[in-house]
């Protein structure tokens, strides 16, 4: 080792693995690295490094990670280490010592950085990237790569990942834009991970254990027990208890009583307890599902911890949350929190107050907690590891639809499993249920293939900002170096190499089609013209019929009721609130449904044309947000359609449009068919097969094609069409080449809705609102509903907020409009869920009356106040000296309070 590292690792207390020393000699060398390795691997040293090279050299280290609860571990880790002197940190909501030699920050605060040319930028020599693979996520990975880009050459990155299997693609790459990158990767997990599945209350192993000769193999008796159960009912009984193979702890199939149904989350805690295998992280996949097992649990009168240990975490709680309004924390759900830490358990997911999580994750790494319910947030980089995880389901809401769990997910979630230092092995659970066969837990466990794919693309915040610091066709060249370039350049190496092959094979296929009447690809050409035009007149009866539907949907009013066909509408409903913005862009109308449930429906809930069954009164004062007033509806609903309604009323049936296919032309191509010679040919089918093929062969070689065009030079045309239309609407000069005054605007604002935002500002959409009104017209900008809120735009606080946020909605329509014409993805329009809490939040109500009667959880209702918060504050920075800017400075205040403000660090 040099002397830099060995005096490094001196101060660590444990010696360095190898992939750490290597990783550590390329920072020493000078030059960049990326490591990838399991969670748990200790790859946050080779980081840790870079700051200490950084102090020994006298220049600055940033430290960046995706979250900020990991910001702020990573800083309290950083002031043990160095000293609260030394170390700072830059979050969304905190700010403390932003120019000390070591900062740890959110990737956003150094993307925002290098855009504005901070002075804090200055004498920067390490950036540490932190969870490099969220480049990957969907909404916020290109700050990940915009960061890589942008940073001065100067500067040494250290990027570290979770275990991929492109590794060495994403490096060649790291080294084509950064200069010398070495790749580092371990797949060795320095704690054994053995995998489990728990059926009934027994635990079995999933793979045949001791056996090198059967790497990988399912245990049979844990295949024969499942196939026992799928294959009857569920019952209990002797047969049902198989107990052999026991293993360090007896984990090979050894029952403990009870049958074959699915144990409880008691049981299944009380059987780790007694396996000596917590503290455990139980994975469920969904918010009420986490606050629904701590509650069984506190049912179950289940404790995990004696009774001073209990003493001190009820008064650990009571100090962290004396700054809490008691009248507040009734509603966000503080005497469970309490009672469950008491015992030795407590849920962990966003739905939370965000000082309730920091308390869970606190007493859980300090061991004062045995037992974790989460979501999958918590394996996105908190390090709260655990002897065993436990996955409740193999299946979660992905965001867009129910989908089974992948290898990377099963890897990421069970990583957490085995505590370097503390645990020999670390344990994986999967509970069984009917439909999940150990075979493809198998699989999930053992895939080692996780791709790292770009997420990249152009925004109008980014293109503005490129254009003002580099020019535009500098920014060009720049955006083509990307990750996402150079992922989409390597696959038309590929895909190129298939359209070779497929020209090749279409030269084979128009031999085998040869007539000795003659030309038969003649004769295929004409059959494929008529194909065309009969599957053109389809698709248009199929247009119209869903432009009839949408027309029905747009001209229902409030208090009609409908019945919607079957799926996860179905059934009767009564409307709320019309459909608005024309049958274009229709936001649809909102629904409440027989189950009380608030919905938005679309084109493809109705299929068809609705018929309006019969109407009830719905009040004028209706909130569709109150639990209450949608259960009171939902009651007269069910009523006038008990009492009004035929039973064998159903949804109206589409009136059959038949377009009116070319006659003429059809029967044109009839004659020109039966006159051509090779039509008289005795073996025209056979012909007519391979002519089929030659067709189909066709279009897959000219969809190829198609995807060489378009991802050569993808990233550069996205940024050439965002120009085009922001040179359009006033924000670059009209060559698109330089920034102007609006643009300077747009430059500062770091949102999704960044170009809806900075239009309502030039067009003084927001002049002459209250601090309470900006807060709450600005929510909208921020706001993305959950699948289980409602979809329709609530009671406003005034009718200025309600005019204010009509207008917003006219100007992101007219945008939308603009960027389809530009071929830039549309912008969507604000939401304005939470407007009415925010401003009476902003207005100084109290938290239990903001979230009384609301679907909205405490923590959703937290973070998205600090975004608002976030938002008022770029809006008063690029709106400098106007009365705006007063308004969105007091607006921000009024937001940043009480619970808002409890988790900001001093």
């Amino acid at each position: 080792m040099t002397e830099i590292v060995r005096e490094f690792a001196a101060g660590l207390g444990f010696d360095l693995d190898d992939f750490q020393i290597a990783g550590c000699e390329a920072v020493a060398a000078g030059r960049g690295v990326l490591v990838a390795a399991p969670t748990g691997a200790g790859k946050t040293v080779v980081g840790e490094f870079a700051v200490h090279a950084a102090l020994a050299s006298g220049r600055k280290a940033f430290y960046t990670t995706p979250i900020k609860a990991l910001s702020n571990q990573k800083y309290a880790d950083l002031v043990r280490r160095h000293g609260a002197d030394r170390v700072g940190l830059l979050t969304g909501d905190a700010s403390v010592n932003g120019e000390a030699p070591v900062v740890v920050m959110t990737t956003e605060v150094l993307r925002n950085m290098l855009y504005a040319g901070s002075a804090t930028l200055a004498g920067l020599g390490y950036v540490v990237m932190d969870e490099v693979h969220y480049l990957a996520d969907r909404s916020r990975g290109a700050v990940w790569e915009e960061v890589i880009v942008h940073l001065p050459p100067e500067v040494l990155v250290v990027s570290l990942s979770a275990t991929v299997s492109n590794a060495e693609e994403f490096g060649q790459w790291l080294g084509e834009v950064r200069g010398a990158v070495q790749v580092v990767v371990d797949e060795h997990r320095p704690v054994p991970l053995w995998q489990h599945m728990l059926v009934g209350r027994t635990l079995y192993d999933l793979f045949v254990v001791d056996d090198p000769a059967k790497p990988g193999e399912v245990n049979p008796q844990l295949l024969a027990r499942v196939r026992a159960l799928e294959g009857t009912a569920y019952r209990d009984g002797p047969a049902y208890r198989d107990g052999s193979g026991r293993r360090r702890g007896g984990h090979g199939g050894r029952a403990e009583g009870g049958g074959a149904r699915r144990a409880s989350r008691a049981e299944v805690v009380a059987r780790l307890d007694h396996d000596g295998l917590l503290p455990a992280i139980c994975f469920v996949f969904s918010r009420v599902g986490c606050d629904a097992a701590v509650g069984q649990l506190l049912g179950s009168g289940l404790r995990l911890v004696d009774d001073e240990q209990a003493r001190r975490n009820r008064e650990y709680v009571e100090q962290r949350v004396a700054g809490l309004a008691d009248e507040d924390l009734g509603v966000l759900g503080y005497w469970d929190l309490v009672d469950g830490l008491s015992r030795g358990f407590a849920a962990h997911h966003a739905g939370m107050l965000p000082t309730f999580r920091e308390i869970v994750e606190e007493l859980f790494t300090a061991g004062r907690v045995k037992v974790v319910f989460a979501t999958e947030t918590l394996a996105l980089g908190i390090n709260m590891p655990a002897r065993t995880v436990v996955l409740d389901r193999l299946v979660k809401f992905n965001g867009q639809t129910h989908a089974e769990v992948t290898p990377a997910e099963y890897t990421q979630l069970t990583g957490r499993a085995g505590r370097r230092g503390i645990d020999v092995e670390g344990h994986a659970v999967v509970l069984w249920s009917r439909g999940v066969q150990p075979e493809a837990v198998g699989g999930l466990a053992s895939t080692r293939t996780y791709p790292l794919r770009s997420s990249f693309r152009p925004t109008s915040n980014m293109a503005v900002n490129l254009v003002a610091r580099l020019g535009r066709e500098r920014a060009r060249e720049v955006l083509q170096s990307s990750f996402a370039q150079f992922q989409a350049d390597r696959a038309v190496v590929g895909l190129s190499r298939a359209v070779r092959r497929g020209e090749h094979e279409l030269v084979d296929l128009s031999g085998q089609m040869r007539c000795h009447l003659g030309e038969f690809a003649e004769c295929a050409a004409l059959r494929e013209q008529l194909r065309e035009l009969e599957k053109g007149a389809t698709k248009a009866r199929t247009a119209r019929a869903r432009a009839d539907a949408a027309a029905a949907l747009q001209a229902l009013r409030v208090g009609e009721v409908i019945r919607v066909p079957a799926g996860r509408h179905g059934g009767y409903a009564v409307v709320v609130a019309a459909a608005r913005g024309g049958p274009e862009r229709s936001s649809g109308p909102s629904v409440v449904t027989e189950d009380r449930r608030l919905r938005r429906l679309t084109a493809l809930d109705m299929p068809t044309p609705v018929e309006v069954l019969t109407t009830v009164r719905v009040p004028k004062a209706f909130n569709p947000r109150n639990a209450k007033a949608r259960r009171d509806l939902a009651t007269t609903l069910r009523i006038a359609v008990s009492e009004r309604v035929p039973q064998a009323a159903r949804p109206g049936r589409a009136a059959r449009h038949t377009e009116p296919v070319d006659d003429e032309r059809v029967a044109r191509l009839r004659r020109e068919l039966r006159a051509h010679p090779c039509h008289a040919c005795p073996d025209r089918e056979a012909h007519a097969r391979v002519a089929e093929r030659w067709w189909r062969k066709r279009r897959d070689v000219d969809a190829l094609a198609r995807q060489v065009q378009g991802r050569t030079g993808s990233v550069a045309r996205s940024f050439d069409r965002i120009c085009a239309l922001l040179a359009e609407l006033g924000y670059l000069d009209p060559p698109g080449q330089s920034v102007t005054a609006a643009g300077a605007v747009l430059r500062g604002l770091y949102t999704e809705r960044d170009l809806l935002a900075a239009e309502c500002l030039r067009r003084g959409v927001w002049s002459g609102l209250d601090p309470p009104g900006l807060a709450a017209v600005v929510s909208a900008l921020v706001h993305e509903p959950r699948r289980d809120e409602g979809d329709t735009v609530p009671a406003m606080p005034s009718a200025t907020v309600r005019e204010v946020l009509e207008r917003m909605t006219d100007v992101a329509a007219e945008l939308a409009e603009r960027e389809r014409a530009h071929e830039v993805v549309p912008s969507t329009p604000p939401d304005a869920g939470i407007a009415r809490m925010v401003h009476r939040w902003a207005g100084g109500a109290r938290l239990h009356a903001v979230l009384r009667d609301s679907d909205i959880a405490a923590g959703d209702f937290v973070r998205r106040c600090k975004q608002v918060a976030d938002l008022l504050g770029q809006i008063a920075d690029v709106s400098a000296g106007t009365p705006v800017a007063a308004t969105a400075r007091r607006a921000a205040d009024g937001v940043l309070r009480g619970v808002v403000a409890a988790d900001r660090l001093d």
